[in-house]
């Protein structure tokens, strides 16, 4: 798998199965309707899990431009690579987006609230002033990012004074799991936690295209906040990541 499909397709499992819960969560007379916040939370990290074990061996999982951005400024990642990486991420984000449009036809059919439908693919303010949004948004980015750097893969002793870092195979997408789980009970009531500017710009676009019944505006005017707050929030991660080495 080349890097490119490893990152449209990581991202495209996340977003189905992150979009995935809260359709089945808000959306009028689903099985799941009505779960709650702490299913829509848990059902976004599943996702993510799903995502990095996929992509992981291809293309380091990134899955989010916000993370391809970090590791950029990081040093860790070729600059080269970046306009690819963000692109695979957003046309994989659309394409997750729209699965869960055709998987949940008839509950967006039976749903009246066209805010509700939205939510089902991007996010939106609990309170609009886009100052705090804006805050929310990057504090959020800036845990995931700054948890990413700190990442270490545990050691096997080789011997006397030697020893050998080794792979955790698919259990390594177990640590930045938690972490998405954490920000979103923690930090997801404001906005939504977007946190990714492909997982809310895919399926925005989606939103716009698709022929939804009774859908309302896809609300561009506050499409920038989930793009620019999770790209500041990468940088303000490395720069404390790298002050403090």
């Amino acid at each position: 798998m080349t890097e490119f499909a490893a990152e449209a397709i990581g991202t495209m499992l996340l977003i189905l199965l992150g979009n995935g819960v809260v359709a089945n969560v808000i959306l009028k007379d689903t099985k799941g309707h009505g779960g709650g916040w702490i299913v829509i939370t848990v059902g976004w990290a599943l996702g993510v899990f799903a995502g990095v074990i996929v992509a992981g061996p291809y293309s380091g999982a990134h899955l989010n431009p916000a993370v391809t951005f970090g590791l950029a400024l990081e040093g860790s990642f070729e600059w080269a690579k970046v306009p690819s990486f963000m692109l695979a991420q957003v046309l994989g984000a659309a394409i997750g987006a729209t699965i869960v449009w055709i998987f949940y036809h008839g509950h967006y059919k039976a749903t009246p609230d066209g805010d509700t439908k939205m939510a089902t693919f991007c996010t939106s303010p609990a309170i609009r002033k886009w100052p705090v949004n804006l805050f929310s948004e990057m504090i959020g980015t800036f845990v995931l990012i700054f948890s990413i750097l700190h990442f270490a893969e545990p050691e096997i002793s080789m011997g006397i004074g030697e020893s050998e870092k080794v792979g955790m195979g698919s259990l390594g997408a177990i640590p930045v799991t938690l972490i998405v789980l954490a920000i979103g009970l923690s930090l997801g009531g404001t906005t939504g936690y977007a946190i990714n500017p492909a997982r809310d710009f895919g399926p925005r676009l989606m939103h716009q295209l698709l022929p939804i019944p009774a859908k309302r505006d896809s609300d561009w005017s506050y499409s920038w906040v989930p793009i620019i707050g999770p790209l500041l929030g990468a940088g303000l991660a490395v720069g404390l990541h790298l002050a403090s080495l």
